[in-house]
């Protein structure tokens, strides 16, 4: 024991001695930071282990199990955040009253968006999205599930847009003047405009002038049914860069102008191409008559890149890039030329007559997402959902957004039992 309290007296003699070399002697109670000890060998004395040491490393008390099982997660305040952008997409309007100096029934407008696509949550856009139904100038080939719908109307095109009304209830339709094509029956001009002539008579929605394709047969199509359809502010489908290459831009146009029509802008997935076909357009023709269709692929055919580039073009029209602040035209119908629309497989993808809508709707419903505001469509039960899925997506106003986190607690209605 004595040689154990010497040893402590000479431990306290050298930590005086060091407190004194530091200038702490005397400062009473000192607390260390950032310093290592290294120890060879601890030994513990029985008469350390006072009852205040123990207190001091004894873990704490474990918690009680709770008496009564949580029912309801957390209640916490949500507040969304609620974005204001500088830009705005503008507004187009289809067709034109007998007033207005055409003979359409009603007008349709589009645009007008101030936010992403449906982001109820912060405002409700002022015009919905609309469909338009797809008719032929001539019997052209299509799938068993379309053609079923329209061979008593086939190869009579008025009368083909007089069933999508009155029996399908399209608001606007599109006329494709594919006949005009040099490679298949090459129609004058003067005959393709006597078509939208009939057209014009046998409905009174808003029309879509679809031409072949080939640039310079379009522009000499364009220009006559423009003419011939003065005043009723149908939609040119569509000029591109192609035309201005072959140097018949600048008429159609000009001639879109000059009788009240509004054109559609087509570029391939090509924002900076798009941007420089309207800057073009918009030389002559006022910027609320343009239309932009920035190329629809199909589900399973590169839809992803379609999604991206109209998301991409939406976003960047909000932010303030007015070169892009025009409503979007889709090509749903594209749905058809993926073979999985149509084609006869296997028993698992049957039953092929909703194998094809199903298609048509998926495409557009993604596109809806990004923000399109036109959507061309075929098949009458493709049209039908998708009106019926805009109708509801509107119908919801200014949503509560408080209600979004409350997901667990929501409840699916089901109907007959199903």
């Amino acid at each position: 024991m004595e040689e154990e309290k010497e040893k402590e007296r000479k431990a306290a003699a050298r930590l005086a001695e060091l407190l004194e070399l530091l200038g702490l002697a005397g400062k009473g109670e000192i607390e260390l930071e950032d310093v290592e000890f290294q120890i060879g060998e601890l030994i513990l004395q029985p008469s350390a282990l006072t009852p205040s040491a123990l207190k001091a490393v004894t873990p704490p008390a474990v918690l009680a199990p709770l008496k009564v099982k949580p029912t309801k997660i957390l209640e916490a305040p949500f507040k969304p955040f609620v974005q204001e952008y500088p830009g705005q997409i503008r507004e187009v309007t289809f067709g034109a009253t007998k007033s207005e100096g055409g003979s359409r029934g009603k007008t349709i407008v589009v645009g007008g968006a101030t936010t992403p696509s449906l982001y109820l949550f912060e405002k409700t856009p002022p015009h919905p999205p609309v469909v338009t139904v797809d008719t032929f100038d001539m019997k052209v080939r299509l799938p068993k599930a379309i053609r079923t719908h329209v061979e008593e109307v086939w190869e009579d095109t008025a009368a083909w847009a007089k069933m999508a009304v009155d029996k399908w209830g399209a608001e606007m339709l599109t006329v494709h003047l594919l006949s005009t094509d040099p490679l298949i029956k090459d129609t004058s001009p003067a005959e393709a405009a006597k078509t939208v002539e009939e057209i014009l008579q046998a409905v009174d929605v808003p029309l879509i002038i679809g031409g072949c394709g080939d640039p310079k047969k379009d522009a000499q199509v364009f220009t006559k049914v423009a003419e011939v359809a003065e005043g009723e502010r149908v939609l040119l489908s569509s000029v591109t860069l192609d035309m201005d290459e072959a140097g018949v831009l600048e008429g159609v146009a000009k001639a879109a102008g000059k009788h009240g029509h509004l054109v559609l802008a087509f570029t391939a997935l090509d924002l900076n191409r798009a941007k420089e076909l309207n800057r073009k357009l918009c030389e002559y023709l006022p910027e609320g008559n343009i239309i932009m269709d920035l190329t629809t692929a199909a589900l399973g055919y590169g839809l992803e890149y379609s999604f991206t580039i109209h998301e991409r073009a939406r976003m960047a029209a909000l932010m303030g890039d007015s070169e892009l602040q025009y409503p979007v035209l889709a090509g749903t119908t594209n749905a058809w030329a993926a073979r999985e629309a149509w084609l006869k497989l296997g028993p698992e993808w049957e039953p092929r007559s909703l194998r094809g809508p199903i298609w048509e709707t998926i495409t557009a419903l993604t596109l809806l997402l990004a923000g399109v505001d036109v959507f061309m469509m075929m098949h009458p039960d493709a049209v039908k959902t998708i009106k019926k899925l805009i109708g509801q997506f509107m119908s919801r106003g200014n949503a509560n957004p408080e209600k979004i986190a409350n997901w667990v607690d929501a409840r699916i209605q089901r109907k007959n039992g199903v």
